[in-house]
């Protein structure tokens, strides 16, 4: 069966990298194709994290990756950081939806600048360009003066930005309840049916 949907996820070396898995997670549990793009400093945040010790070709990270959270055939596609004949890399093929999750403050710049000197980049220089949804997710504090103008610029690009920054008034008790509020939010943004956490007014 076809998938519903397709999204572009990116992971990035800033800290968080709980948040872009359970997300991922939560993108195939809804039968949505994932193309997955990972950085070389994402990689090493998920091994300093998690528990997850992923291998070093491409081909055996999806195969792991796809087990491990349960992926039909064909459902997740890992793409290396210079595949420049993927379908993130063109706007004729790209997906609607791309999140990057986490967000560093270095891939926040080279977005807001139009650097596109990897596929991560040039995938969020496609969605932009595109009038494609960009959602961003930063982890970083303080921000500086940078950070903020760079999503200052982003958001008025057309891109949304969701900061890693879990509320407390679902009285969470487990670090799974907090890394869920923020996915929670991102499938909202993507209007993808969520129940990790109640809207507002909801019991």
């Amino acid at each position: 069966m076809e998938p519903l949907r397709t999204v572009t996820l990116a992971m990035t070396g800033a800290s968080g990298a709980q948040y872009g898995l359970r997300l991922l997670q939560c993108l195939l549990a809804a039968d949505c194709r994932v193309y997955l793009l990972l950085s070389s400093a994402a990689q090493v945040v998920i091994r300093t994290e998690t528990n997850l010790e992923l291998p070093d070709e491409l081909e055996d990270q999806q195969l792991v990756l796809a087990q491990r959270y349960g992926a039909n055939d064909d459902q997740l596609v890992l793409f290396s950081r210079e595949d420049w004949f993927s379908p993130v890399a063109s706007g004729s093929s790209s997906p609607g939806s791309m999140v990057i999750c986490p967000a560093s403050g270095g891939c926040l710049s080279a977005i807001a600048h139009g650097a596109s000197n990897n596929l991560i980049e040039r995938a969020a220089d496609v969605a932009l360009k595109e009038r494609r949804q960009l959602i961003l997710v930063p982890r970083e504090a303080p921000y500086s003066a940078v950070h903020l103008e760079n999503m200052l610029a982003l958001t008025r690009m057309g891109a949304v930005i969701i900061p890693a920054s879990p509320g407390f008034y679902m009285q969470p008790t487990t670090i799974e309840e907090i890394i869920d509020f923020i996915v929670a939010r991102i499938l909202d943004q993507l209007g993808i049916e969520q129940d990790l956490m109640p809207r507002w007014g909801e019991d």
